[in-house]
């Protein structure tokens, strides 16, 4: 195999077996696609500020819900998030497995169970919240700009509340 050769087995995504970028063409005029590609490259972002806590967006989101909605069942969380009922029990198992929430069984529906931070789940949202202010959103922040951050903000919310 010569050397061109394995240079096009290991080209990179985005680019051509020259190592030109690749033309997008019209996927660079669609929403949908620029919002995928910017949320990869918001939650890799994530993912390396939680390192040391070892948290995933999703868990972060049941972990911020829960702070402000205690006692609240998993169907409702779940649906508030968007996560299926398979993946959502899964996700609960690993949060409640570290000890940062716990499940009971809803005192007014036996066939349901309610979830609450522990100690140590409160103890690690507030460290996972300082990690995600003074380092993620504030790079979110800084490439921006304040007043482009609430706008994107808002947009977001509009399409997620009317598309």
């Amino acid at each position: 195999m010569t050397s061109q050769d394995q240079a096009k087995q290991v080209a990179p995504v985005g680019f051509d077996e020259e190592g030109g970028a690749l033309q997008l063409g019209e996927l660079s005029e669609l929403l949908g696609y620029s919002l995928k590609r910017a949320q990869l490259k918001v939650f890799e972002d994530f993912l390396r500020c939680m390192a040391p806590l070892q948290l995933t967006p999703a868990q972060f989101s049941v972990l911020l819900l829960l702070d402000k909605n205690p006692g609240r069942n998993q169907t409702e969380i779940a649906n508030t998030l968007g996560i299926l009922r398979p993946n959502f029990v899964s996700l609960l198992d690993a949060l409640e497995s570290r000890d940062l929430l716990t499940r009971m069984r809803s005192p007014s529906d036996r066939r349901s169970h309610v979830l609450m931070l522990t100690d140590k789940g409160r103890a690690t949202l507030a460290r996972a919240k300082k990690l995600v202010a003074t380092r993620h959103e504030a790079r979110l922040i800084e490439v921006l700009g304040p007043a482009e951050h609430k706008a994107l903000l808002g947009m977001m919310a509009k399409i997620a509340r009317e598309f």
